[in-house]
């Protein structure tokens, strides 16, 4: 399979700040082969893509950033996970001794080959074979964190530094639990893994920035930040990953969805982020001169 067809990469006309945006998370495409393993609906199934997030973030491409996006729906396979995190009961063959198989996200059914959709629902008719998940992390999984490592490697190496912004949506019902019943909805979760992925002002920015657009922003619960904060996160080494998660019922209707009258407005406030970061990144110091362009 061609990285055309698992991956996009939507540079800027002159690549000018050393960040890179990545929405791994809002690819549609559902296969067909894989539409013949499962027992929900295409709309059910896309019940735990981040809809919409690729278009809500991309003002980093006016502010001179490239992004990164999947094209595969996060229910084929979930690009934010070690590449063999993946559920023994899934599988008709025994997975192999270096498999992570007890992680707390395959144990809710997560993995790297989800086992169910956001809603709790079981994706599959029966077990699948071990070919089929090596074939998808061959074909889609190594592909985009190639694509992603290039790209911040090469701003890296230009610069000394780089930005990572690992862009999300959460459903409204994910912060039920760490809310009390009187206390304000929770719009924003910043992950920065607990100030060990990026710089305190990177952080900082971002608070400050949504904070000022009237919205409700905590750090770290109850997400901290995925494999790609995790493994791209080094601070010390001029390495920066910030993920952000934005509540869907600021954007859309998450039922039906679609948009709302909410979309203009929470997009706004995150070109304007992107504008920010580069302004903090240009304040820690830069080394050299940004390429060209994104390829």
């Amino acid at each position: 399979m061609p990285a055309d067809d698992v991956l996009e990469i939507i540079a800027p006309p002159e690549w000018t700040v050393p960040m890179v945006y990545n929405s791994p998370h809002s690819g549609t495409i559902l296969p067909d082969d894989f539409l013949a393993q499962v027992r929900l609906d295409s709309r059910t199934l896309r019940l735990s893509q981040d809809c919409f997030v690729d278009e809500l973030f991309d003002g980093c491409i006016t502010a001179g950033a490239p992004m990164l996006r999947a094209l595969h729906s996060r229910s084929y396979i979930d690009l934010n996970r070690e590449p063999y995190e993946l559920d023994p009961r899934m599988f008709t063959d025994p997975l192999p001794g270096h498999f992570n198989t007890g992680s707390p996200r395959v144990a809710c059914g997560l993995g790297t080959l989800p086992r169910i959709v956001a809603e709790g629902q079981d994706i599959y008719l029966g077990r699948l074979r071990l070919d089929d998940a090596l074939k998808r992390i061959e074909t889609v999984y190594r592909p985009y964190h190639r694509a992603l490592a290039t790209l911040l490697n090469e701003a890296h190496q230009a610069t000394g530094q780089v930005l990572l912004v690992d862009c999300h949506s959460m459903p409204s019902s994910a912060v039920d639990d760490i809310q009390g019943p009187h206390e304000r909805r929770i719009d924003v979760v910043l992950g920065d893994r607990f100030a060990a992925s990026c710089a305190p002002e990177v952080t900082a920015t971002a608070e400050r920035c949504l904070t000022a657009a009237g919205l409700n922003v905590v750090r770290n619960r109850p997400y901290a930040g995925g494999f790609f904060t995790e493994n791209h996160g080094r601070p010390r080494l001029g390495r920066h990953a910030l993920q952000i998660e934005i509540n869907r019922s600021l954007y859309m209707d998450e039922a039906r969805q679609i948009k709302t009258a909410g979309f203009a407005a929470i997009k706004a406030v995150l070109d304007a982020l992107s504008h920010d970061f580069a302004g903090v990144l240009s304040a820690m110091g830069r080394s050299g001169e940004m390429p060209m362009a994104a390829e």
